[in-house]
């Protein structure tokens, strides 16, 4: 598929494609002979993941390691212990960013739910006719 294609089934700009693609993030698998980037499933599994992860804030080089990590334990056959073992640590530390991003916004959507509430309650008070 091309990029345009691409863009449109992930909901992603075409700016956004090809700096991920310029960064090492989300490489093409192919390119046409005339140069334009080609992408298979693959690849469009690879945009939705790092699509995720933007709500994480984490960085480039953070996402390159997270990617490289999941991409080691796909293709970890199990014969280096110690290697599985330090892609398995790796993933525990990642994933504990994700459980505390999730927590923190939890407590987000909490303080903006009491906020709302507040604002309602307000919005209903000001909407009565004073007495007298």
């Amino acid at each position: 598929m091309q990029i345009g294609e691409v863009a449109e089934r992930v909901g992603l700009s075409l700016r956004t494609i090809r700096h991920w693609d310029e960064v090492g993030l989300v490489v093409p698998s192919k390119r046409s002979a005339g140069g334009f980037r080609l992408y298979g499933e693959a690849d469009i599994d690879r945009l939705v993941l790092v699509k995720t992860l933007r709500p994480l804030d984490l960085s480039l080089e953070q996402m390159r390691e997270l990617l490289a990590t999941i991409d080691g334990l796909e293709d970890d056959e199990g014969d280096d212990p110690a290697r599985t073992a330090e892609l398995a640590g790796r993933l525990t530390v990642f994933r504990a960013a994700v459980d505390s991003r999730m927590e923190a916004l939890r407590a987000q959507v909490q303080s903006l739910e009491m906020l709302s509430r507040d604002l309602r309650r307000l919005a209903g008070e000001r909407r009565r006719p004073a007495p007298g």
